[in-house]
């Protein structure tokens, strides 16, 4: 009996296991249950949302499709109007040219973007956007219903006519070119038989034709009234009005000789109500064939190249010759394909550029043929910038990510996606950070190694539009930007050296303001040596300011439509420009020595 007894124990702990291991196996299969209804729960609702959001979609296009038939019929209504001699017609400077001024075409970037609707509602406030510009014009009665509205011009003189692109006329006031003080020049011709079209989207609002400014040789000067001496006040002797730093609102004719400087089709104001320490002067006017989209300096300071239709060039410094022509060949002949961005590599060995095409090409200058190409982007790359230890780029695009690629791999190392459209890419000058702007109003700056948001520069102080141009400055802790609501930034950065993952971005410090354009700000830069900040502008304007008190030094003027972008030489001293006038520039700087 007892044998049997102790025989009979072990079964019992054995029985006992199996039923906990069953209840486990059980309960392990009722969640696994559950999981998969929550899957499916999840499936069901990411499914929902991308039901909404190509319903939003659909209702986008739909909107730009009545705004443009809208647009349409105005233009038909103003047209008709103006035949019956309505109050669209005027006369101006001894000449009557009845012209139309129809509202902007709508801006999209095709049907793979979702902003292009918010871009065609910024086109019909004179916002962002390029429209294309007029074949050459023989009647002098009329502009084509595509024109834009922007900026006024001046009404055309009678007979043939060469419209630069993105220019419409309109006869009112104007200052210092910002304005109709005179008939713009002609344009140089594009391409025969096909028509040139500016870059729609961001990094290129829309153009609208300048006029050269008072008292150019095109513009006679006013004839004093009879009786009154011609020189019964002299332009030292006259007040200057306290403009601040809106030095556009100044004219040029009443600037004492001290506080201006004026070459054969520009001229510059400095600031009468600071100490004059900075003189410029043009080095080199380089025509092209299309709007000019970017430039941008070797870092030698020896080359500097521009991005236009379908092909970069790359220009000597020095003597202002064209040292290589860089076009993709294996693209068709026909078809617009804008250069949005170029950039050198520290060496100065290849040149990358971004397009419409959405291709990053990374050209072997010295072979004129393309070295690799990164792709990946769904839309339009904007803006390029290759890091100083030549190992990576950055670029930002429409399709709201900013991608960082690696050089030595060929690979892409980072996607950096965002709520809205990406127009401007900078990399500190210590490769640690790359910041970026955005149709949202913000600026972003990340971490390029893990790729954490460090900074988020926005709010009550961020700028109140769109930002298109970021710039880092040489001590890397600061930063500017520039956005179309006229106004530019310095930002202090607060990023620690290293980010603890989940931390949240910070808000970096916005230190200063700058005001004083009359339109979008379009580019932003800073000196190799931070003394002193660039910025160019829809309203044809360069300003340089005081990065320490956000006093406007200087107001240059020569380009006959917006200064789309500027970029200061690596070596100091020099600065180009590049503009919808189809031309880009080069500049010097250097103290201000006194009257000569």
């Amino acid at each position: 009996m007892y044998n049997a007894h102790r025989g009979m124990v072990p079964g019992a702990p054995n029985n006992r296991l199996a039923e906990l291991l069953e209840q486990v196996r059980q309960e392990f299969e009722a969640e696994a249950g559950r999981a998969g209804d929550y899957e499916r729960q999840l499936a069901n609702q990411i499914q929902e949302m991308e039901l909404v959001r190509t319903k939003v979609f659909q209702l986008e296009q739909s909107h730009v499709a009545l705004k443009t038939k809208y647009e349409e019929d105005i233009a038909s209504l103003r047209r008709e109007l103006e035949a019956r001699g309505g109050p669209g017609s005027s006369s101006h400077l001894g000449g009557p040219h009845h012209l139309q001024q129809p509202p902007p075409p709508s801006i999209g970037h095709g049907a793979g973007t979702l902003f292009g609707g918010i871009m065609a509602g910024a086109a019909a406030q004179g916002g962002p956007g390029l429209a294309p510009p007029s074949q050459e014009q023989s009647q002098p009665q009329g502009l084509p219903p595509h024109m834009p509205s922007g900026p006024p011009g001046l009404n055309p003189p009678p007979g043939p006519q060469h419209q630069t692109p993105f220019g419409g006329y309109q006869p009112g006031p104007g200052v210092n070119g910002y304005g109709p003080q005179g008939a713009p020049p002609a344009a140089s011709p594009g391409p025969k038989n096909r028509a040139v079209r500016g870059p729609p989207g961001p990094a290129t609002p829309q153009q609208s034709q300048a006029a050269p400014y008072p008292g150019s040789p095109q513009v006679p000067r006013p004839t004093p009234p009879p009786g009154q001496p011609q020189n019964a006040l002299t332009a030292f002797q006259r007040p200057h009005p306290n403009v601040g730093n809106t030095l556009a609102d100044l004219e040029v004719d009443h600037v004492h000789e001290n506080y201006k400087r004026e070459g054969n089709d520009w001229f510059a104001i400095f600031n009468p109500s600071i100490r004059r320490v900075l003189d410029v002067n043009l080095v080199h006017n380089l025509p092209h064939q299309s709007v000019v989209c970017c430039v941008r300096f070797s870092l030698d300071g020896r080359y500097v190249a521009t991005g236009c239709n379908r092909s970069a060039q790359i220009f000597n410094v020095e003597d202002g010759r064209l040292a290589a022509h860089l076009q993709d060949s294996s693209l068709p002949e026909d078809g617009d394909l804008y250069i949005r961005s170029v950039c050198f590599s520290p060496d100065g060995k290849y040149l990358a550029t971004g397009a419409e095409d959405k291709i990053i090409r990374v050209w072997d200058i010295a072979s004129r043929t393309i070295k690799h190409q990164f792709t990946g982007h769904d839309q339009d790359i904007y803006s390029l910038d290759f890091a100083r230890n030549g190992r990576m780029i950055a670029s930002g695009s429409g399709d709201r990510t900013v991608r960082l690629w690696d050089i030595e791999t060929n690979s892409q190392m980072l996607q950096l996606s965002i709520e809205d459209g990406v127009t401007t890419v900078a990399i500190s000058p210590d490769n640690r950070f790359v910041a970026a702007g955005s149709l949202d109003k913000s600026v972003r700056v990340w971490d390029t190694t893990s790729g954490y948001l460090v900074e988020r520069l926005e709010g009550d102080v961020g700028h109140k539009d769109s930002v298109y141009s970021v710039a880092f400055a040489p001590n890397g802790r600061d930063l500017v930007s520039g956005s179309l609501d006229k106004t530019i930034k310095m930002w202090e950065l607060t990023a620690p050296p290293h980010r603890v993952p989940g931390s949240g971005p910070k808000g970096g410090k916005c230190i200063r303001t700058f005001e004083g354009h009359k339109d979008f700000v379009l580019s932003v830069a800073l000196t190799p040596d931070g003394s002193w900040v660039l910025s160019g502008s829809k309203d044809r304007g360069v300003q340089f300011w005081d990065p320490n008190t956000g006093v406007a030094q200087l107001m240059l003027q020569g380009h006959k439509n917006s200064v789309i972008s500027v970029a200061p030489s690596p070596q100091g001293n020099l600065f180009a420009t590049g503009s919808g006038d189809m031309r880009a520039r080069i500049w010097s700087y250097q103290p201000y020595q006194g009257p000569q």
